[in-house]
């Protein structure tokens, strides 16, 4: 009886695999997309590059050598291209980031970008799947491994999420974005530093939807990029964002100003939160929280193969309306200053030398120290390589 039963699992094993047969048989020198279509679309542009950071670096606390160490800073891996006559597709992949199967988005967070692009007339074009949301302001916009310090907003901010976005365009040089994505901070208790508030309810519909306007002026040296986005938290807790982008990119130049602002109805970004991790009662969510944000940078080419610059961000934190151990008012000040040299062997800007020395003062105030925290300052000198390595 046994033998029989091995026997006949063995067999409806060999039925399931020969069940499983490829969608698509391979066909050599035919691409993915030629095979389904039957040989009417093929790839237009097709390109992969493995974006490389890495450095030494010396922190040090309060003026006090807290460690220094070699870091693998960024490693990501990116594909992008046309296929047909108006779509593209975008692929990114940090091997970085934590991975989070239980995200909204059923997807790792490891992986930031997997779109497709239609450009359904010249008017008007469709991006569906995992972006970023469309917010303004030059450093959360550009290319993350061209930044070596975030600002406290923009590093706290959960900013690939699934959704979809329509880009109305305008003029050439001006874009209308409307965009609908998954808001990452609306999937609950791992949402939020200390867990969600005590009585506050889990919100079904976890979006959050932007408004964007992208333009270029003045034979594109001038760029303005500014959003409003609204989303919920949870039940009668909402967020909202500000954020604008002023930048100047021409010759030898690259400056700009952004200016940053949420209003959240539980601390998404924990920056307020986390100053009560001393309480006896322990570490407390905190609701009805804003930041801001101001960001200043200038960097200057001052050869094809030196760049220096400058930046400063000067960030504020506080409760609009007092809620638990939290009363109303401002609790931090943050003052981030940066000084930067890079150094490009080759003739483009690939690959990138850089010295880097940043200088971070947290300021609290009276409320915060009511809370157990205390003010720090942090300095880091860095000496770091950044490769972006064209694979094709």
């Amino acid at each position: 009886m046994k033998k029989a039963l091995l026997l006949f699992c063995c067999l409806l094993g060999g039925m399931v695999v020969q069940a499983q047969e490829p969608l698509i048989e391979p066909e050599e020198g035919r691409t993915l997309l030629e095979r389904f279509t039957k040989g009417g679309k093929s790839i237009t542009s097709s390109s992969m590059n493995l974006q490389f950071y890495t450095s030494a670096a010396a922190n040090f606390v309060d003026g006090s050598l807290d460690e220094a160490a070699f870091k693998i800073n960024g490693v990501r891996l990116e594909l992008l291209g046309d296929f047909g006559k108006n779509f593209s597709y975008h692929f990114r992949q940090s091997f970085n980031k934590y991975s989070n199967p239980r995200s909204v988005d059923n997807l790792s967070s490891s992986v930031e970008c997997a779109s497709v692009g239609w450009k359904m007339n010249p008017r008007f074009a469709l991006t569906v799947g995992k972006q970023a949301i469309q917010l303004g302001g030059y450093e959360y916009w550009v290319n993350s491994i061209r930044v070596r310090e975030f600002s406290d907003f923009n590093n706290y901010i959960d900013c690939y999420q699934a959704g979809v976005n329509g880009c109305i365009i305008l003029k050439p040089d001006q874009h209308l974005n409307v965009q609908v994505v998954n808001n990452a901070a609306g999937k609950g208790e791992e949402a939020f530093l200390y867990g969600t508030p005590e009585g506050v309810e889990k919100v079904k519909v976890p979006v959050l939807s932007t408004l964007n306007w992208d333009g270029y002026f003045f034979d594109r040296g001038l760029n303005l990029r500014y959003s409003v986005s609204w989303g919920e938290l949870a039940r009668k807790r909402d967020i909202l964002y500000l954020t604008a982008g002023n930048v100047w990119e021409k010759g030898p130049i690259v400056a700009y100003v952004d200016l940053m602002y949420s209003r959240e109805g539980i601390d998404t970004k924990g920056l307020v939160s986390e100053l009560s991790a001393t309480l006896p009662e322990g570490g407390v969510t905190a609701q009805h929280v804003q930041y801001f944000t101001t960001i200043v940078n200038f960097d200057y080419r001052i050869h094809k193969h030196w760049n220096v610059y400058a930046k400063g961000a000067y960030e504020l934190g506080g409760v609009y309306k007092a809620n638990g151990p939290y009363e109303e008012g401002l609790y931090r000040r943050t003052w981030n200053t940066q000084l930067c040299a890079e150094y490009f062997p080759m003739d483009n800007s690939e690959l990138k030398i850089y010295l880097h020395l940043l200088y971070k003062k947290y300021g609290l105030t009276s409320r915060a120290r009511a809370l157990g925290a205390d003010d720090s300052s942090s300095q880091r000198i860095s000496l770091g390589l950044v490769y972006t390595i064209p694979v094709f």
